[in-house]
């Protein structure tokens, strides 16, 4: 296992910092993360997989320590996001890569694997994502990204983080602390908010075509594995079935205990993990 490095890479007129594992010139492993998170949702796998791979933990911008974009309409889109990954992975080399994608993740590895550049993943673990985005689903989120909480303390902060995101399922008290202090930004009154963009809401306002994608799900060719909460209301019963008889390859694992979407950061899921990638690299 190895300590992650920093860096900051110009990519298509962005500014995009990367969490990086593991040694340069092992095999490529991609993850990336939800809608309003970052890069470091994924320390505690990529620590563990930094053992075998050389893995990638961009913030997409909007996010993070990545750059915010001044045309929100045009660049928090999947389609952008997919074309700043390919870019990356030119910047650092690397012709072809495993990708895991949590939500948001999902929906850009799907995007990358059913297109012309589809021979660049060599394999896709979607985490809790499906090729629609429910109604109800959709309003949840519209409910709460566009309007980021604000707290007084980082103590407050991690009361709100354990209750609103709960559905991630059960995960040790570490793994909340760092979640926290790599998901806060201050603001100009000395308060604290979550470290994104509220803008990036115009994904769903400006470009409502993102959020559906059964014709390339049908595509896709590399071996792919699907993890999701049993309690999730992005991956329905309904779309879960339909998702496994359109791609009857495709191998599902239920996270029981958690809702949209597991953490990925328990021993067992880690497992779960190494297993699906032995098939991919």
């Amino acid at each position: 296992m190895s300590t992650p490095r920093f860096a900051f890479h110009p990519v298509l007129g962005h500014e995009i910092h990367v969490t990086e594992w593991g040694k340069t010139g092992a095999p490529a492993l991609v993850m990336m993360h939800g809608l309003a998170r970052t890069g470091r949702d994924f320390d505690e796998l990529a620590r563990a997989l930094s053992d075998s791979y050389h893995v990638l933990c961009p913030d997409m911008i909007g996010r993070g320590l990545s750059g915010w974009s001044a045309q929100p309409s045009t660049d928090y889109r999947i389609g952008h996001y997919a074309e700043i990954i390919l870019a990356l992975l030119d910047g650092y080399k690397i012709s072809q890569a495993a990708w895991i994608g949590t939500s948001m993740g999902g929906q850009i590895g799907m995007r990358i694997a059913c297109g012309e550049h589809h021979r660049r993943l060599t394999g896709l673990l979607v985490n809790d994502m499906g090729p629609e985005v429910p109604e109800e689903a959709l309003e949840r989120i519209l409910s709460y990204v566009g309007k980021p909480p604000e707290f007084a303390t980082v103590s407050e902060a991690q009361t709100w983080f354990r209750t609103a995101y709960a559905p991630f399922g059960p995960a040790s008290d570490l793994f909340w602390q760092r979640m926290v202090a790599t998901s806060l930004r201050r603001r100009s009154n000395g308060a604290f908010t979550l470290h994104y963009d509220p803008a990036l809401t115009h994904q769903f306002t400006d470009a409502p075509e993102d959020m559906e994608c059964w014709d390339g799900w049908a595509k896709i060719t590399v071996p792919t594995d699907l993890f999701f909460g049993g309690q999730s209301d992005l991956v329905t019963p309904d779309i879960l079935e339909r998702m496994i008889r359109t791609r009857r390859d495709c191998k599902p694992a239920c996270f029981k205990e958690c809702g949209h979407a597991p953490t990925l950061s328990r021993p067992s899921d880690i497992a779960l993990v190494r297993q699906a990638l032995a098939r991919y690299l």
